[in-house]
């Protein structure tokens, strides 16, 4: 048994606080210090005396400590406090009117406005008996609260197992902030006949328990368990529940496995009244040398299949009667009911020193659904709305100042319709080797490699499968001074192929060799400006970039993975107008700009930023991608952007593509976003892309608006800023939404609309998504959910639509670290 420490004064005060011990320390150090004619700052350093957590084999060897107005008994048998009684050990403390404690059984009884702070969770009482060492004992008529959650209770009596474990008899449940004033009673509350904790594994778990809310109550549970904290735990998830048009009612009851601290698995059976049930399940694993994640879903039978089949046959029995079609022209294969989506990601770390390596990692990406139409069908799965479904395995290496990959890429292509696409080529395999060397007697010097096989089918893409070996060696001399820059380069790309089918000319094989010569330069000023009443170190950038490519014959030469670089800031200055490498642009062009920025002296940051470029063509272009005509104009449309940072609450970006042959705007992209504060954000983006022609004044039009903000702005009620993910106070009402509308269809294309309501210790969801995604018929649900704080929610969470669709939404309730036990110290 520890010994105890008996007070022969009035009053022996307990240890100091952890904050007043170290500070006096570092004081004392502080002072030392400047003795000694050091300048070493202070810093608030935590002590390894008193430790978060009190390990069981240290709890018997703690000293206790007595504190009272009246201190009696006998040495090494019993001691008795009385009037503002205190017995402190380790983590606990016992307050109580009257305090009995008897050594040889470690036993305190205290009577009398009792109060336990054990670790930060405090507990409060008329009668206590309790073995401090070991923590077991009973608690009648007790109130209690928990540090982690800030969750409190009631009890007719509470047993104590051990430091840990706590049973309480007929108790309640709430994270209900307390208020003083007869008849309260908290917004929704768990009663249970018994109420099991567990602080270690951060667990609750009551048995015929009902959980209130605005004075309604569900039926009993038989057993019902709930978090502590922020830590993982088995168990059944809140269920989900949706009403959409194409589901019907959808309904989730996930079920969490923590199978280990780094591995856990979660099942989520999904029925769908107008569809039938989905069986997905997710498991995830975490190794010093690996990670990944598993997801399988699994439909056994899809009643819209058969719906979709039946309304597809009925239109062409339709179109049979007038004759527009053949009896040859049914469709009467019926399609598969069954429905199953795969997606995995694997990496994988090995020991690159064995091989003679700097780095060697892996990595396996599988995406795979059953059909075509499944990126339609299931829109909340991880492929969302992607049709190009790619698998990819590859083994990544790096050497000094070499990298390379061994990679396999298969694509799986999602057809629809109405809007069918052209599959890109697998790549089975694809080798590439790459050197850097940087600053190499004053030269810049790169190779990249790569040898690439390509499979697709040769009826659909029209040309022959074949394998391609290609080389681009560059060196570069930068000339830099602190205002101006002059960097040539040469260039040389070399590229060889094998096809397994002869070309139109009836060759099986081709080669190609095309040298580049760039020539990039450019100037900065600097000026001291104030503008608006604040200092700037503006800047005037100009810039030339020239680029001569021979012309080389490539029309025969098949398509693999070459596109049109997009027009746009980002590729102006670059030497090919095209991506892969199946075409190299021939090119003689200057492309000139100039770029202004506003920088804040202080803080180096960009307030605003404004460009501008043209590029000038001395010859037509030759070397074009199939189907595509040359271009002959002399002068490129005119590149016009601008961002700007003015304040933290304000930011704007647009970028105009202008042509200045036709006196318009081909493309325009305008965004402003405004941000306050927390929980208060408004953004929006116009966009327009011309028509290829110049004489249809039309084009694609839409606008993009989404917001977060609280409703009791408008009112005058501010809030609080309580910290991130904490909301701003109680009693708060907030909108959400995203609305995508097109103004040249006049009509809305995605929309999400929705509000959201903080009851402090619950907040009540309801949002409307209506997607279109490609369907005739949008795919239109609404979600309800009401979130317990700190215990579990109920509905259909519309977080992950929140998330993804408004831009920097912030969930009014995060997890965030348990509190320290030291922020409760009695």
């Amino acid at each position: 048994m520890p010994d105890l420490i008996r007070a022969d004064w009035r009053r022996c005060r307990p240890p100091l606080p952890l904050a007043v011990l170290t500070l006096a320390l570092l004081q004392a150090q502080g002072a030392s210090a400047q003795d000694a004619g050091l300048d070493a700052p202070i810093t608030l350093k935590r002590t390894p005396q008193l430790l978060e957590i009190i390990p069981k084999a240290q709890r018997g060897e703690l000293p206790s400590f007595v504190d009272g107005d009246r201190i009696s008994g006998r040495p090494d048998l019993e001691t008795v406090i009385e009037g503002n009684a205190s017995l402190r050990r380790g983590d606990t403390v016992i307050h109580a009117d009257r305090l009995e404690y008897y050594q040889p059984e470690d036993l305190a009884k205290a009577n009398g406005n009792v109060r336990v702070n054990q670790a930060g969770n405090v507990y409060e009482g008329p009668q206590l008996e309790l073995k401090l060492e070991t923590f077991e004992g009973f608690f009648n008529n007790v109130r209690y609260r928990f540090l982690s959650t800030g969750g409190h209770g009631e009890a007719e009596r509470i047993d104590f197992v051990d430091s840990n474990v706590s049973v309480a008899r007929r108790g309640t449940y709430t994270t209900c902030r307390r208020e003083d004033y007869p008849g309260w009673m908290p917004a929704w509350m768990l009663s249970a006949a018994t109420l099991t904790t567990d602080t270690e594994e951060n667990i609750g778990v009551a048995t015929d328990a009902r959980v209130t809310f605005m004075g309604i109550s569900t039926p009993a549970f038989p057993s019902l368990s709930f978090p502590l904290g922020n830590d993982r735990k088995s168990g059944f998830l809140p269920p989900t529940i949706g009403v959409g048009n194409l589901n019907g009612i959808d309904m989730t009851v996930p079920y969490y496995w923590n199978i280990a601290p780094n591995r856990d698995a979660t099942f989520y059976p999904e029925l769908m009244t107008k569809r039938g049930l989905n069986l997905g399940t997710e498991f995830r694993y975490l190794e010093k040398e690996y990670n990944g994640t598993v997801r399988l879903d699994f439909m056994g039978s899809d009643r819209l299949v058969g719906d979709r089949y039946n309304e597809k046959l009925a239109t062409q029995m339709d179109q049979l009667a007038r004759g527009e079609i053949g009896v040859g022209d049914l469709d009467l294969g019926r399609p598969k009911s069954r429905r199953w989506g795969l997606w995995a990601n694997h990496r994988q770390d090995f020991d690159a020193k064995a091989f003679g390596l700097d780095s060697l990692t892996a990595n396996i990406a599988i995406n795979r659904v059953s059909d075509n139409d499944y990126w339609r069908d299931f829109t909340r799965t991880p492929s969302l709305t992607q049709r190009l479904l790619s698998n990819d395995a590859s083994l990544n290496w790096s050497k000094g100042d070499w990298t390379g990959i061994v990679r396999a890429l298969k694509y799986q292509t999602l057809q629809y319709d109405l809007a069918t696409i052209l599959p890109p080529y697998d790549r089975l395999p694809q080798i590439t080797a790459n050197y850097d060397k940087y600053d190499w007697n004053g030269f810049d010097f790169s190779l990249k490699t790569d040898y690439s096989r390509f499979r697709a089918d040769p009826v659909q893409q029209r040309q022959p499968n074949g394998e391609r070996a290609f080389a681009q060696a560059s060196i570069s001399r930068p000339f830099l001074t602190p205002g101006t820059y002059v960097i040539p380069k040469l260039q040389l790309h070399a590229s060889s192929y094998q096809f397994e089918a002869p070309l139109a000319n009836g060759a099986s094989s081709a080669s190609r060799t095309v040298p580049t010569f760039s020539l990039d330069s450019g100037m900065i000023f600097e000026r001291d400006a104030n503008l608006f009443g604040r200092a700037f170190r503006q800047t005037l950038e100009p810039r030339a970039f020239y680029v001569y490519t021979p012309y080389r014959d490539q029309s025969l030469l098949p398509n693999y993975d070459s596109a049109a670089n997009d027009f746009n800031f980002a590729t102006v200055y670059t030497e090919n107008a095209f991506s892969g490498n199946d075409r190299i642009s021939d090119t003689n062009t200057l492309t000139v700009g100039v770029t202004s920025r506003l920088i804040d002296p202080e803080s180096g940051a960009e307030a605003a930023r404004f460009g501008i470029a043209q590029r000038l063509r001395f010859k037509d272009q030759r070397v074009t991608l199939p189907g595509v005509a040359p271009i002959t104009d002399r002068v490129s449309d005119l590149l016009l952007g601008a961002q700007i940072n003015w304040t933290p609450k304000w930011s704007f970006d647009g970028t105009v593509q202008y042509n200045p042959d036709d006196h318009r705007s081909t493309r325009t992209a305008l965004s402003a976003r405004y941000n306050p504060g927390s929980y208060r954000n408004i953004s929006a983006a116009y966009r327009f892309q011309a028509n290829s022609s110049p004489t249809v004044a039309d084009g694609n039009k839409s606008i993009d608006v989404s917001w977060q903000w609280p409703l009791n702005d408008l009112w005058g009620d501010k809030g609080k800023d309580l910290g991130p993910g904490r909301g701003q106070g109680g009693g708060r009402w907030y909108a959400v939404g995203r609305l995508n509308y097109s103004l040249q269809d006049r009509k809305l294309t995605d929309g999400v609309v929705g509000f959201e309501y903080d009851g402090c210790c619950w907040i009540g969801r309801v949002v409307l998504e209506r997607l279109t995604t490609g369907q005739a018929t949008p795919n239109t649900r609404i979600m309800f959910q009401i979130e317990f704080v700190g215990f579990a929610a109920i509905g259909s969470s519309p977080m992950r639509t929140l998330t993804q669709n408004i831009q920097r939404y912030q969930p009014l309730r995060q997890p965030f670290p348990a509190p320290s036990r030291f922020t409760n110290y009695d």
